[in-house]
């Protein structure tokens, strides 16, 4: 009977934790949600993805090197994903200013 009662027990903890509205929301959890699915959604899009401002050298008329495509495109990688790190993080402590700007931030690199 014991190990009865610690499967209901844990089925429904997992159950009411799966239920989104049941679970603790964030100011910004909805809109955390929405730029997810979008961004999913526009995996097949070959126009969709990171993108960044042109720098200067670019301006300048300059060739990029495959290797500096690839560290600029890394460096983007990683600045969208802290944006999004940070968006989820003032989410969670309730910061609803800081958690706009994070997620903002993040969707000026993604054209989705």
């Amino acid at each position: 009977m014991s190990n009865l009662r610690v499967t209901a027990a844990s089925a429904i903890c997992a159950l009411l934790g799966l239920n989104p509205t049941i679970a603790q929301a964030g100011p910004c959890t909805a809109d955390i949600a929405q730029f997810d699915a979008a961004i999913r959604q526009s995996a097949g899009n070959p126009f969709a993805g990171l993108t960044a401002r042109q720098s200067v050298n670019a301006e300048l008329g300059r060739q990029p090197t495959p290797e500096s495509l690839h560290q600029a495109k890394e460096r983007l990688k990683s600045q969208f994903s802290a944006a999004m790190v940070r968006a989820k993080r003032y989410d969670a402590q309730g910061n609803r200013s800081g958690c706009t700007r994070a997620l903002n931030a993040a969707k000026q690199m993604y054209i989705p």
